[in-house]
């Protein structure tokens, strides 16, 4: 693991000031405010201007910023999880098997859905993040246990 995460990415400008619209943003407003510190394409940044536009964030800072380019912080600014929540990162890269221990792949992405989040694994299954699904989250072994008869089997 990286010791920085990503919050976003540079989008598409805003106006002709140096602004622009943040891709795949952060759910957490703070992320975006005036003063906030980042790292943008691995150097330290600040914003020094911060709106939304059409419910996105777009914000300007104190340096230039390649279109694409990550916006990240330090991992040790993360605030700690609550229980039975997960950060995106902690949870991609992980082992999900089932109850029974047949290995059903590894988690690629987490997609937000309308009722729940969805765990995308490389198998190409497609798991709810609820607790009807998923058993177990263990982050110090690495893996996922879900409920019998979520593995796409029938």
């Amino acid at each position: 693991m990286t010791d920085r995460v990503s919050v976003g990415r540079v989008g598409r400008p805003h106006g002709i000031a140096g602004a622009f619209f943040v891709e795949d943003a952060s759910d957490d407003p703070k992320r975006f405010r005036v003063g906030a510190s980042l790292h943008v394409a691995g150097e330290a940044a600040k914003i020094v201007e911060s709106k939304r536009s059409g419910g996105r964030p777009v914000v300007r800072l104190d340096r230039e910023a390649p279109r694409g380019a990550e916006l990240e912080v330090d991992r040790a600014a993360l605030p700690p999880p609550k229980p039975g929540e997960y950060y995106v990162f902690q949870l991609v890269g992980l082992d999900v098997e089932s109850a029974d221990g047949t290995r059903l792949g590894e988690v690629t992405t987490v997609e937000p859905g309308v009722a729940n989040d969805v765990l995308e694994l490389d198998s190409g299954l497609l798991l709810p993040l609820v607790e009807a699904c998923v058993r177990e989250v263990d982050l110090e072994a690495r893996r996922i246990v879900v409920e019998p008869g979520f593995d796409g089997a029938d």
